[in-house]
Parts: structure tokens; C-alpha cells; sequence
């Protein structure tokens, strides 16, 4: 049938099986706009399109969205600086696999080059920090490019696509003719399982004597949570959870030793410069896990699980990769190792363990003075939503806290800014969770500074009445960077001080239920009248302002080098 090509723009996205649009109108994108005015009402209703603050929030609210539900979000916004806006979410969708399709509008093809106004090269700049970025220059070419665009989003490792629409393709007319993108020549989505890899894998495994695997998001990603539990149960192998990969295995579970990285628990770190094989399962080796290069790990065996190949001695020389899905390449080792015990192994993990709980956790979740902690507060949310929560955080201390003393019984329970490190990054993340995951609580924690760069979607919350329940942690500081401060740099604490605006009068203006908690005697009330009240809820707590995270592997030294204390 014959449309214009913002009408095929609908129908491409409905033909993807797309229900949410996060987005913010404006004159390059206006035709599309008129089109979806039809398209999330009446007889035509196919999309809830929710109207964000600011362009950078669409792009995280979609981040949320398809971290929770696996399924690709999508950011619709204008040219100039309305697409210039979403290219933070973009790099952050990057660097942590997120599936994400951003469609921006542009100046008509005869005037591209004039500098027209809100002209801007997007293929151009979004090249570098996407998975791929393509101009649509005709309506003949929609819905093409809108299957392969979310092909390559959803595909093989996950990632942004942007999609460049000047606007006399969004007002040519087009005879419109479903397509379906399931190849793209060069690009490998899900390279072929080599058997030889995955034996020479087997084998090492099965003659160790002091495993460790290393799980990253990419079991998550990879629909393979069942698989991992399969083969660590099998073989009997204590597994550490990068931040990403938290919720790939269940916080109970008899084989998980916590998390991995700067400010993971202590055993699992000091474990990676002992273990004998190390088998690193859909993760990057990222700086903030390793430490310095030069001396990790230097007494194991490597095997690298991954799908995309550049991941493979990236960072740290492999002995062995099996570059193929997770979801094929665990069951196929599972299948050759051999059942066994490690039990020796894994109790060399207990002393390290009490070390921690003893000179960290205890302190830092059961204090029995002074102000409040925000590893209580944390503790406080956990212990109320019993592992079945959605964590978002923001970025800083908060993130780092929330992370760490958070519990994960489900999966797909965590959105945090892992490989950018995206202050602002949490309100509207956690906004798109409650639209990926309605059935569920979504808690995001907050400092003051990141709740600050967010603030303006607290008019989207209150608009769409997102049942999003912030924990404002505020101790008048950039937390994270004042620790370094005082820990790196002499104390000078050169402009990390603020000073903040009167919370309560802020959530009274957007119409959002407010409390204050200044004494731990009424935290676990707060939380629980917080967890009990219907729709969007703002919890703010006093913390103290010298709270530090801790163990902590100082930058650039080796990853046993990790201190329990200052």
C-alpha cells in the first residue's frame, strides 16, 4: 500500500515487534510525529510512546527498557541537537551490549551540507560509539534499513544502531512492502562453535584443581542463566559476577563468591592470583576487574568464553577460546567435563570471606551509632524486596554500594552505567524498567550529584505515574571522587562539595510522595510505607559524608593488592 514514509516508519517498527518509544518531538522529525499521533490511539494503536525531559534520557530509558525485558528499546528524537543529545546513551549502550535503536530526524537531502539549521553530520559522529549508523535518504529504503538496523541491534553481541531520517524521506510517499533483515554479508553475528576449542576447554577443566570462572553480562545476554548453573553445578567451579553479570546467578547460590572487580568482595579478588584455571565467561576483561595487567592471573590457565572474537586476548592472553554463544558453547563443555568436587578449593574461600564480613559488611550494614550508612540503606531495600527487585542505580558511591549489597533472586535485575560510567544514567533507566518490566519493583538508587543531572525526569515520572522508587542517597558530596580525594590526592577536596536544593519541596512541585530519614530507627519503616505506597516514590537519607566504598583495589596496582580498610 502506498504511505508516506513516516507511516512507514510505523509500520516497519510495528513489523519489529515494537510496543514502547521513548522520545522528544522537534521540526526534523515533526512528520513522523504527526504519524504516530494515529498510531498510539484508535483502530491504529500499536505504540505507548513516552515523552521524556531530554533526548539523553531517552536513550537510557530505552537502555532500561531492553536491559530488563531483553528486548530492543527504542529512542525517537530530532536533528541537530535533539540527536547530538542521545549520543551519551548511545556510547553507553556500546560499551555495555545494550540493544538499541535511535531514529533521528534530519534536514532534507538537498540542503545537507548547507549548514542548515539543526544540521548535523550523525552518521558521521555516531559512527564511532555504535554498532552501526546509516543515513535513510529515500521512503523507498525504510523498511530495509528498520529490519537491519534491528537486526544488528539485537544480534549476535547486542548494541546501539542510530538511524539518520532527513525529512523528505519521512514525506516521500512509498509503495510500503515488509522486509526481513536475517543476513548481513561480513557480519558474523554468531560465529560456528569450534568442537576443538571446546575439548581443549574440557580438558583443561577437568584436570584442575583450584577452578574459578568469571561471569559477565553475556550469560544474561545470551538467555544462557540455565546453562551456567548446568555446567558450574557439574563440575563444581566457584564463579565471581562482574557488576554487569550480577543477576546471571542468584545471590544464593551455593557457587557464587560475589562480585568481581575495584570494589568486589575480597575473596573472589584474591582468588583470581591463586586459581588455576580461570574461565572467563561472556566478559571483557575490563580494567576495573583486573587490575594491572602485567601481573593478573599469571599462574592460570585462560579460557575465554565469548561471542565476539576482538574480546580474545584483548586484554588477557588466552589459552584457550571458544568464541560461539554462551547458550551453545556451555552446554557443548558441560557435556565433556567430568563431574567433580572441589570442596577443599571452594572453603579456602571462607576465611577471606569472615575477613570481609568482619571488617567491612557487619560495619557497613549494621552500624550502631553515627549517621546513617549507605550500605544500610541498601541492606534496608534488599532485605524488604527479598531478591525480586529490579536494582537500578546512577553512577558513583551509590552504584558501587547499591551493587554490592543488593540481593538478585531473578534475572535481568540489574541497570547500572558499567563500561561509560554515566552520571544521570539512573532516574530515566529506571523509568524504561518499569516499562520493560511492569510486573516488577524498580528501585534506583541515587546520589545527590547523579540525581541532579537526571532531575528534569521527575516531570516524565510524574506524567506517566512510573512506579520508579528512588533512593536518594545524599551526603552533600560527589562521594566516589571525594574518596579518591581524600585517599589519593592529600584530602584536597577541590570542588566535589555542593550544595543542594530542599528535596522535599522539589518532589512536592511534581506531585510525588516524599519522606526524609536522618535516623536509623526509622529506616526500615520508611522503606517499607516507600515499598507499600503505589506509583513513583522519592526516599530521601542523610548519609554520612566521609562514607567510603570498601575493599578497594587502588588504580593501576595488582588485584590482590585490595584493601578492607583506609
Amino acid at each position: 500500500m502506498k504511505v508516506k514514509g513516516s507511516e512507514a516508519l510505523m509500520l516497519a517498527l510495528k513489523n519489529e515487534g515494537v510496543k514502547t518509544i521513548f522520545g522528544y518531538p522537534g521540526g526534523s522529525i515533526m512528520p513522523v510525529y504527526d504519524a504516530l499521533y494515529d498510531y498510539t490511539r484508535g483502530e491504529k494503536k500499536a505504540f505507548d510512546h513516552i515523552l521524556v525531559r531530554h533526548e539523553q534520557a531517552a536513550t537510557h530509558a530505552a537502555e532500561g527498557f531492553a536491559r530488563v525485558s531483553g528486548q530492543v528499546g527504542v529512542a525517537l528524537v530530532t536533528s541537530g541537537p535533539g540527536a547530538t543529545n542521545t549520543l551519551t546513551g548511545v556510547a553507553d549502550a556500546m560499551l555495555d551490549s545494550t540493544p538499541m535503536v535511535v531514529i533521528a530526524g534530519q534536514v532534507p537531502i538537498g540542503a545537507l551540507g548547507t549548514d542548515a539549521f539543526q544540521e548535523v553530520d550523525l552518521v558521521g559522529v555516531a559512527q564511532p560509539v555504535s554498532k552501526w549508523s546509516y543515513q535513510i535518504r529515500h521512503a523507498e529504503d525504510i523498511a530495509w534499513a528498520v529490519s537491519r538496523a534491528f537486526y544488528i541491534a539485537r544480534s549476535g553481541r547486542p548494541g546501539p544502531v542510530v538511524l539518520d531520517f532527513p525529512k523528505n524521506a519521512q514525506t516521500e510517499e512509498v509503495d510500503f512492502l515488509p522486509c526481513e533483515v536475517k543476513f548481513v554479508r561480513s557480519y558474523v553475528a554468531y560465529p560456528k562453535l569450534n568442537p576443538h576449542a571446546v575439548k581443549e576447554a574440557a580438558e583443561i577443566i577437568n584436570g584442575a584443581k583450584k577452578p574459578l570462572a568469571l561471569v559477565g553480562q553475556g550469560v544474561e545476554l545470551g538467555h544462557a542463566q540455565e546453562e551456567l548453573k548446568a555446567f558450574l553445578e557439574k563440575a563444581d567451579i566457584p564463579a565471581g559476577r562482574t557488576m554487569l553479570g550480577l543477576s546471571a546467578l542468584p545471590s544464593n547460590h551455593p557457587l557464587n563468591v560475589g562480585m568481581l572487580g575495584m570494589h568486589g568482595n575480597y575473596a573472589v579478588n584474591l582468588k583470581e592470583q591463586e586459581c588455576d584455571v580461570l574461565i572467563a565467561i561472556g566478559m571483557r576483561f575490563s580494567d576495573r576487574v583486573t587490575g594491572n595487567l602485567k601481573t593478573y592471573a599469571k599462574q592460570a590457565k585462560i579460557i575465554h568464553l565469548d561471542i565476539d572474537a576482538s574480546e580474545i586476548d584483548k586484554n588477557v592472553k588466552t589459552d584457550v577460546a571458544v568464541i560461539a554463544d554462551c547458550k551453545v558453547s556451555l552446554p557443548a563443555i558441560t557435556e565433556l567435563v567430568n563431574p567433580a568436587s572441589h570442596q577443599e578449593w571452594r572453603n579456602s574461600f571462607l576465611p577471606l570471606n569472615e575477613k570481609e564480613r568482619e571488617k567491612v559488611i557487619e560495619p557497613a550494614i549494621h552500624p550502631k551509632e553515627g549517621p546513617l550508612l549507605m550500605g544500610e540503606v541498601v541492606n534496608a531495600v534488599a532485605e524488604a524486596t527479598r531478591g525480586e527487585a529490579v536494582l537500578v542505580t546512577d553512577v558513583g558511591q551509590n552504584q558501587l554500594f547499591a551493587t554490592r549489597y543488593f540481593k538478585y533472586h531473578r534475572y535481568r535485575s540489574i541497570c547500572t552505567s558499567g563500561g561509560l560510567g554515566t552520571m544521570g544514567y539512573g532516574m530515566p533507566a529506571a523509568i524504561g524498567a518499569t516499562f520493560g518490566a511492569p510486573d516488577r519493583t524498580v528501585c534506583c538508587f541515587m546520589g545527590d550529584g547523579g540525581f541532579q543531572m537526571c532531575i528534569q525526569e521527575l516531570g516524565t515520572i510524574m506524567e506517566q505515574q512510573a512506579p520508579v522508587k528512588m533512593i536518594l542517597m545524599n551526603n552533600n558530596y560527589l562521594g566516589n571522587v571525594r574518596q579518591w580525594q581524600d585517599m589519593f590526592w592529600r584530602q584536597r577536596k577541590s570542588f566535589t562539595r555542593m550544595l543542594n536544593p530542599c528535596y522535599e519541596l522539589i518532589a512536592q512541585g511534581y506531585h510525588i510522595p516524599y519522606e526524609a530519614v536522618t535516623d536509623r530507627q526509622h529506616l526500615a519503616g520508611a522503606v517499607a510505607k516507600m515499598l507499600a505506597t503505589d506509583g513513583p516514590y522519592i526516599l530521601e537519607c542523610a548519609i554520612l559524608e566521609d562514607d567510603n566504598v570498601l575493599p578497594m583495589t587502588p588504580p593501576g596496582m595488582n588485584v590482590d593488592d585490595m584493601m578492607l580498610e583506609v
